[in-house]
């Protein structure tokens, strides 16, 4: 996607459910980050936390005016669902995934799609922080 922002977004828990935290980074199209979010959200699942880290990146670029996005995450899970290749079954995640696709379609241009977690290192980073802050 030309002239698209890019966003990466990871979430931690330490233990399953666990203290919990997210990271979001937003890059700018010649690659200059733009903001980024990084925060304990309490204690919950890793899935919890990788929905809400990916709600708060989407709402970080829309808050920016950002109309085109590419988004990278290390969660297979969560590209899949997002994309609509896989049901999303567990009642906990119905609600963050509506409030993603909802979040999505206000973009004029999205995509998304699955990264190594060694290319995720800030948003890894970011949300990891948060927790040994």
């Amino acid at each position: 996607m030309i002239d698209a922002f890019v966003m990466y977004a990871d979430g931690a828990s330490r233990g399953n459910p666990g203290p919990a935290s997210i990271g979001a980074v937003v890059y700018d199209p010649r690659g200059a980050k733009v903001v980024e979010v990084s925060e304990v959200i309490g204690e919950t699942t890793n899935n919890v936390a990788e929905y809400r880290a990916l709600i708060a990146g989407l709402e970080a670029a829309l808050a920016l005016g950002v109309t085109r996005l590419q988004v990278r995450l290390d969660s297979l899970l969560l590209v899949r669902q997002v994309r609509g290749e896989f049901r999303v079954k567990a009642p906990g995640l119905q609600p963050l995934h509506r409030r993603v696709q909802a979040l999505v379609g206000r973009f004029d241009g999205f995509s998304i799609e699955h990264v190594r977690r060694e290319k995720n290192t800030v948003a890894d980073g970011l949300a990891n922080a948060a927790l040994d802050a």
